[in-house]
C-alpha cells in the first residue's frame, strides 16, 4: 500500500492522504476546492470544482493512474442548487471514463467549500 500527499496541512492535522494505492486500485478523497499551493479557496462553486479536480487528476497521475480511468466519482456538494454549475466542467473532464457517480448534499468542513470531491481509479496494467 502506498500513501499520497499533497502537502496540504489538514492531511497532517485530520490524519488522511489524499490518496491510497492499493491491490491496482487509487482511492482519492477529501479534495476540496483549495488551491493548495496558495491555500487559496475561490468563492464560485465552479473554480472550486476545478481546483478539486486539478488536485485529483495529479493525485492520480503520481499513483500512476489518471483521471481516465475513474471508475466511480461521489460529488458532495452542502448547496444542491449549486450543483448544475459544475455538469459542464465533470461532463469534459470524465467525457472518456464516465464512471458511476453520486452526488450527495450534506455540510463540509467550513462554510467556504462548496463541493467536495471523491474518486476510485484503475491503475492501468
Amino acid at each position: 500500500m502506498r500513501h499520497i500527499s499533497t502537502g496540504s496541512p489538514f492531511e497532517e492535522q485530520i490524519g488522511y492522504s489524499r490518496a491510497v494505492v492499493a491491490d491496482g486500485w487509487v482511492f482519492v478523497a477529501g479534495t476540496t476546492g483549495y488551491d493548495y499551493a496558495s491555500m487559496v479557496m475561490p468563492d464560485s462553486i465552479e473554480e472550486q470544482c476545478r481546483n478539486a479536480l486539478t488536485t485529483i487528476g495529479k493525485a492520480l497521475e503520481e499513483a500512476g493512474s489518471g483521471l481516465d480511468h475513474v471508475v466511480r466519482v461521489t460529488y458532495i456538494v452542502p448547496n444542491k442548487d449549486e450543483w448544475a454549475a459544475c455538469w459542464p466542467i465533470t461532463s469534459t473532464i470524465f467525457a472518456t471514463a464516465k464512471p458511476a457517480a453520486t452526488m450527495l448534499s450534506a455540510g463540509l468542513q467550513t462554510p467556504e467549500m462548496k463541493i467536495e470531491i471523491e474518486v476510485t481509479a484503475r491503475v492501468p496494467a
